[in-house]
């Protein structure tokens, strides 16, 4: 599994409206883009100093799903024009790490390790 990371941050007063953007329109056009071995994506905001600071991580199955995403340079960020147009400064490019192990908890299911074997993308 490959988790792409990508960072952004706006003012204390674009926070809300750009959270909005992001659930609202953004991450439904990327789901309903239905790419083939795209996992999902969360969001994460903190306060960081006098900026809100924005984290997305999205999963895929493989590096060509990534590349289907974002294209050929796949390490590109991908922002769109609405969302370049309320944040005060974004990552140009996004990082991308194999996923080597997770754990839940017991409302996720058993509580037990589950290991990711080697990825044939790095």
């Amino acid at each position: 599994m490959v988790v792409r990371v990508w960072h952004g941050w706006t003012t204390p007063t674009d926070a809300d409206p750009y959270e909005a953007l992001l659930k609202e329109e953004i991450f439904v056009g990327i789901r309903d883009r239905r790419i083939p071995g795209f996992s999902g994506i969360q969001l994460l905001r903190r306060v960081s100093g006098s900026e809100v600071e924005f984290v997305t991580i999205m999963t895929f199955d493989a590096l060509e799903a990534v590349r289907t995403f974002a294209g050929e340079d796949f390490e590109a960020a991908v922002v769109p024009e609405k969302a370049r147009a309320v944040l005060a400064h974004f990552d140009t490019r996004s990082q991308h790490y194999e996923l080597r192990a997770e754990v839940r908890g017991r409302k996720g299911g058993t509580g037990e390790a589950a290991s990711q074997g080697q990825s044939s993308d790095s």
